[in-house]
């Protein structure tokens, strides 16, 4: 069943601009509190009691963020935000129970851009929902899939080898005008080096700049990301010429200096 809370903290009602929340959690009494809070933080926000709920609120809906609960009878977390990335440009934060690690990496090793452990802080969510809805472009709005035509002076664009990234477009083309298929996971760390070109980035650092939170979970998120980021623009991914390995301190993204 679909449950709809669609909340503001304006006693006018929300505005047309606010993000849209929605929140797919089985447990009631969680799932009311994370709406009611955020609502009374000025996001537009709807709340879904399972996945099935949720495939039928896509069909009339659109949403610039989800959070949801891997553990859900039935179809679980996992599997639905797989699915919401097929549908829309999203951005996705997985709630999950303590101690399970596992989860953790999978979900970030699928695209999400960030979790959080339950029991957690309101608070705490807020900040995380604040700084994934920093980088993810809203449906409708330039950032998002319409954009200024290519070759706008407006847009960054940077090349490397074959490949050239528009990094405003957010896509990257190959031979021919081919576009790359990158997760947005693998594009928000590209464009992190990208923008930080020539330069020695820790694991730390690029977390930071990707919205992740500092821990051993995240670090292991930026290496699975890398590694499946090597086997899309690297030749030969197991000697990489852009994306390199500095043993024991971090990664460089190697571009000529007439790149930058």
């Amino acid at each position: 069943m679909f449950i709809p809370n669609l909340v503001s903290a304006d006693s006018g009602g929300a505005s047309s601009l606010a993000s849209r929340i929605v929140i797919v959690e089985d447990e009631p009494d969680l799932r009311d509190a994370v709406a009611e809070y955020l609502g009374a933080n000025g996001y537009d926000v709807a709340t879904a009691d399972n996945a099935a709920a949720m495939r039928g609120l896509v069909e009339s809906e659109n949403f610039h963020l989800a959070i949801l609960d891997i553990a859900m009878p039935g179809e679980d977390g996992l599997s639905l935000g797989r699915w919401l990335r097929s549908q829309m440009s999203i951005g996705i934060i997985y709630a999950t129970a303590a101690g399970t690690a596992l989860d953790r990496v999978v979900g970030l090793e699928l695209g999400a851009d960030d979790y959080v452990v339950k029991p957690y802080e309101l608070r705490e969510l807020l900040a995380r929902v604040r700084a994934v809805l920093r980088r993810v472009p809203r449906p409708g709005e330039p950032g998002a899939e319409a954009r200024a035509p290519a070759g706008s002076p407006r847009h960054r664009v940077v090349a490397f080898g074959p490949w050239r990234a528009d990094l405003d477009g957010r896509a990257v083309t190959g031979p021919g005008g081919a576009v790359l298929d990158l997760a947005k996971s693998e594009f928000d760390v590209l464009e992190a080096f990208l923008a930080r070109a020539n330069r020695l980035l820790s694991r730390a650092t690029i977390s930071e700049a990707i919205g992740l939170a500092e821990d051993s979970e995240a670090s292991r998120a930026v290496d699975i990301r890398i590694m499946r980021l090597r086997k899309k623009i690297e030749a030969d991914p197991a000697n990489p010429k852009f994306l390199r390995t500095v043993r024991g301190e971090g990664y460089i993204f190697s571009l000529p200096d007439d790149n930058q």
